[in-house]
């Protein structure tokens, strides 16, 4: 058996290399063969193994995608095509008296603030790049403070605005990137040791994006090593409520930065919870869209055909104003595409159908437990909530997603295994990506290719379900199915933090799923339960003060 187990590790793909070999490997893979067929296959067995060791010749970058492209829409569906124009909510502000205020400040209050030239972009990027200097090191949180470019972003935005010639509402606003995001002349770590001091001469399309919109870059924040967790080759990122807790990831850095006022927005990244689960662990407002909404040009591959990008930030309509900028492509990643994003932030929930998902709900016991408070209090504000069985472990009878992302990430990082570079980074767990890197050598091609063909029909599933209904409300914690449903199928999710564990003390949140392409509703549905509530302008303390 060991024999056979170190030809594995030797040999992958192929995995055999007498005719012994295969019968024990073949049980690997749950299946059996007759001595005939063994003899039978051998000779192709070697000619794979072969053309294996040729391919591995020819060195591939992270940025080389598939030829094969996810798309999350299903024959007959619709979507508008039409943009409208975009209604914000008014919002009128003025300096606070004590200045360690503006921390906290929503990005159109800050906007408003620029816009009557009560503050400069450079006074305000200023104050943000002093509160990340103070606190950055405490939260782990920060990989590279970028003041040249802050500093000549934010002049410009000044000169432009003294001109007249206004972008819109993140012009002179600060912003940091999750460091998986390239930017030319700038060093991109993807938070793994291996790649610490990795330049990549190109400016992806997200950060384009920003900076046309006169946003100011000031930092690149921490993300668990290639894309996974709050470990990073510089520690581990903190949670800012509590720092014995970790901020989760593995858009780390972002949300435990955006949650302690370093930044009033930051950009993460979502293979499986990555924008999710560090916000509601935090605290902030996380917005993972439409797979596809984004485009994930310049940015780190980790699953091609899971990978989103979308904002971190304090409120749903915060989450909604960088959301404007950003989404759409470059024609570079050919799995994005260009939907209209409308949005208006004071139309009444009346006329929306809004479900929950019961069956998710009914697992809560405890009917005290903050989820089922956000059910009673939208009832008590008249709203028609419609219990519906949102699908779970009945339609998802095996877990498609760790094949999927396995496999994917698997290929994505081939040589960092193949060469044993996966032995420099920091976390060497069981649970960690250099075991979960060896054991994706061991899913067949074939096993990958069915596991995406089960997800099509996964996805039929979900939208007969999703397309009934305008929001779902759905737990954010204990909701791993749902989490790895949605991300398998591509809806929009927006989570907002909706009180504090009782046990823990730490932040917990909900969830709105919304129909694909349709993030305006789930943030309007969002913003109407934040107003609702204060939870979204509870600060951590010991972050409050300068």
């Amino acid at each position: 058996m060991k024999k056979i187990l170190f030809l594995m590790l030797c040999c992958l793909p192929a995995l055999a290399q007498t005719k012994s070999d295969l019968q024990g490997t073949a049980r690997v893979f749950d299946l059996e063969f007759t001595s005939q067929e063994l003899d039978t296959l051998y000779s192709d067995v070697l000619d794979n193994l072969a053309n294996y060791k040729a391919m591995h010749k020819l060195s591939l970058n992270n940025n080389v995608p598939l030829s094969l492209w996810q798309n999350p829409a299903l024959p007959g569906m619709k979507f508008d095509q039409k943009q409208r124009p975009i209604i914000w909510p008014k919002s009128i502000a003025k300096l606070p008296a004590n200045k360690s205020d503006l921390a906290f400040y929503s990005i159109d209050q800050l906007a408003y603030l620029i816009k009557s030239r009560q503050i400069t972009s450079l006074d305000l990027t200023r104050f943000f790049i002093e509160r990340i200097k103070k606190y950055g090191d405490t939260l782990q949180c920060v990989v590279s403070l970028q003041e040249e470019i802050a500093f000549k972003q934010a002049r410009q935005a000044d000169r432009e605005i003294a001109a007249g010639k206004y972008r819109g509402l993140l012009h002179g606003i600060p912003y940091g990137l999750k460091d998986l995001f390239a930017i030319k002349g700038t060093k991109t770590t993807w938070g793994a040791a291996p790649y610490k001091d990795q330049i990549i001469e190109e400016d992806a399309y997200v950060y384009q994006r920003l900076r046309d919109a006169g946003a100011v870059l000031v930092a690149k924040f921490s993300m668990g090593a290639l894309a996974m967790g709050d470990y990073w080759f510089g520690g581990r990122t903190k949670n800012p409520w509590n720092l014995t807790y970790g901020s989760s990831g593995s858009s780390a850095g972002s949300a435990s930065a955006t949650v302690a006022g370093l930044v009033p927005f930051a950009i993460g990244t979502e293979t499986w919870g990555s924008i999710v689960s560090p916000s509601t662990t935090c605290g902030a407002t996380g917005l993972r869209p439409t797979f596809g909404s984004v485009s994930r040009s310049g940015a780190m591959a980790l699953s091609y055909s899971l990978d989103k990008i979308g904002p971190i930030c304090r409120s749903a309509n915060d989450a909604a104003i960088v959301f404007s900028f950003i989404h759409g492509t470059d024609g570079q990643d050919l799995a994005a595409v260009n939907r209209p994003f409308n949005y208006d932030a004071n139309r009444s929930l009346k006329g929306m159908k809004i479900g929950y998902a019961k069956n998710y709900f009914d697992k809560i016991k405890d009917t005290t437990m903050n989820e089922w408070k956000v059910i009673s209090l939208l009832k008590k504000q008249g709203v028609q909530l419609i219990p519906v069985d949102f699908p779970d472990s009945t339609a998802y009878p095996f877990n498609i997603i760790d094949v999927v992302i396995n496999a994917e990430r698997g290929a994505q990082f081939d040589e960092l295994t193949r060469n044993n570079v996966d032995d420099l980074l920091t976390r060497q767990n069981k649970s960690d990506l250099p075991n979960r890197f060896r054991t994706s050598r061991f899913i067949p091609a074939v096993e990958y290719i069915n596991a995406q063909r089960h997800r099509y029909v996964l996805m039929q599933k979900v939208n007969a379900v999703v397309s009934q209904f305008d929001a779902i409300i759905c737990p954010s914690r204990g909701g791993g199915n749902q989490s790895a449903i949605t991300n398998l199928t591509g809806h929009p999710v927006v989570c907002v933090p909706n009180g504090f564990d009782s046990k823990t003390k730490l932040p917990t949140g909900i969830s709105f799923v919304g129909k694909l392409y349709d993030e305006g509703t789930i943030l309007r549905v969002a913003k109407f339960y934040q107003d609702l509530t204060n939870y979204d302008e509870a600060h951590p303390k010991q972050f409050m003060q300068d």
